[in-house]
């Protein structure tokens, strides 16, 4: 795995006036996907928040209180030590926002609370491949933008179930338009919800396999409605 052991502060963008700031977390234990280095670019870029990017399990550690959203982005495996497991579930029990990118899904297999934090937990996916992407809800930040069914290129992640109470599922995959599609008709691929009682907004979305994904205007624009929202700054 490559890491690093402090804060990039490459990534990190100088907004004066714009007091929001996401944590970007990227660790790999496992899979590791090439995107991510176009990803991190792509997230700073969007110009929202003031991001700070790490891939140090250390900074999880830390108070995360000043986080509008903490953001997994195509981690994998386990890549929180204990300490971090405690203080990310402290900071979303006091309402703080969580988002979860592709690969978030393959990520703390070992820890329930992340799978019932993100909603349900990624099982497969075939080849990556084109296909039809159904707006299931488009009255949200990260799908209002979208055409009712959206042409995409990605692994279709399936999952071990539909996320199912207070789950707002945003997009569903068509099955009927790629090869080896597992869950049928109730296939969801991104959702928001809120989560315990203090009503931490948590997004998740399974595109964003490639680099390509991260230079296509309509996905940036899902990614940047679905951290909108985690983040408290859309409805």
């Amino acid at each position: 795995m490559s890491g690093q052991s402090t804060i990039d502060r490459a990534v990190r963008l100088e907004c004066r006036g714009m007091p929001s700031r996401i944590l970007l977390y990227t660790r790999t234990a496992d899979y590791r996907h090439d995107s991510i280095p176009d990803a991190v670019a792509a997230v700073g870029a969007l110009g929202r928040f003031a991001v700070e990017h790490t891939e140090d399990p250390a900074d999880l550690e830390r108070p995360l209180d000043g986080f509008a959203a903490v953001v997994f982005l195509s981690t994998s495996g386990d890549v929180l030590t204990p300490a971090g497991r405690e203080r990310l579930e402290r900071y979303v029990a006091s309402g703080g926002g969580f988002a979860g990118v592709h690969a978030a899904a393959c990520t703390e297999y070992g820890w329930p609370y992340y799978g019932e934090l993100l909603g349900a937990r990624f099982t497969r996916h075939p080849a990556c491949q084109p296909g039809r992407a159904i707006v299931a809800d488009p009255g949200h930040p990260a799908t209002r933008h979208l055409p009712a069914v959206w042409e995409f290129t990605d692994e279709w992640y399936d999952f071990d179930h539909a996320p199912g109470g207070r789950t707002r599922v945003l997009l569903r995959a068509d099955e009927t338009s790629y090869d080896g599609g597992g869950m049928g008709a109730d296939h969801p691929l991104a959702w928001c919800r809120e989560h315990g009682p203090g009503g931490a907004r948590v997004f998740y979305t399974a595109l964003g396999h490639a680099s390509a994904a991260y230079r296509d205007p309509a996905f940036l624009a899902h990614l940047d409605g679905g951290l909108i929202w985690a983040s408290r700054l859309g409805k």
